[in-house]
C-alpha cells in the first residue's frame, strides 16, 4: 500500500541524475537515453530556484518528471539546501507530496522578488 505522501518513481534500474552545472540543470538519463531535465538557479542566499521541468514528449506520463524532481529534492534535503519553486510542476508536486514542503523557503526575505 502506497501513501499519497510517498511519490512513486519510475522503476527503471538504469535511471541516473547527471548534474550539468554549465547548463544550470539536472539531467535525467535512462541508460544512454536522454529523458529530460530540471532547470535550476543557485541564488545568492544559498537557496536554489527550481525553474522548469522538461521531459521529452515520447517519455511523458511515465513517471519520469516525478522521479527527477524526487531525486533532486532528496539530494537537496541531504545537503540541507532550501528551494524555491517557480516551476509549476514542482509547485504541484509540493501540493501532492507535502512531506517535501519542509524544503521550501518559508519567507521571501528582504529584496526578494516573486
Amino acid at each position: 500500500m502506497t501513501s499519497e505522501n510517498t511519490p512513486q518513481v519510475n522503476p527503471s534500474p538504469q535511471l541516473r541524475i547527471v548534474p550539468n552545472h554549465d547548463a544550470s540543470r539536472y539531467e535525467l538519463w535512462d541508460g544512454e537515453q536522454y529523458i529530460g531535465f530540471l532547470g535550476v538557479e543557485l541564488l545568492e542566499d544559498g537557496t536554489v530556484d527550481l525553474q522548469h521541468t522538461i521531459i521529452s514528449e515520447q517519455f511523458g506520463r511515465q513517471g519520469y518528471a516525478r522521479t527527477l524532481v524526487t531525486r533532486v529534492l532528496d539530494d537537496y534535503r541531504e545537503r540541507g539546501v532550501k528551494v524555491r519553486a517557480t516551476c509549476s510542476y514542482v509547485q504541484d508536486y509540493m501540493d501532492r507530496f507535502p512531506g517535501y514542503r519542509d524544503l521550501l523557503v518559508t519567507s521571501s526575505g528582504p529584496g526578494a522578488r516573486g
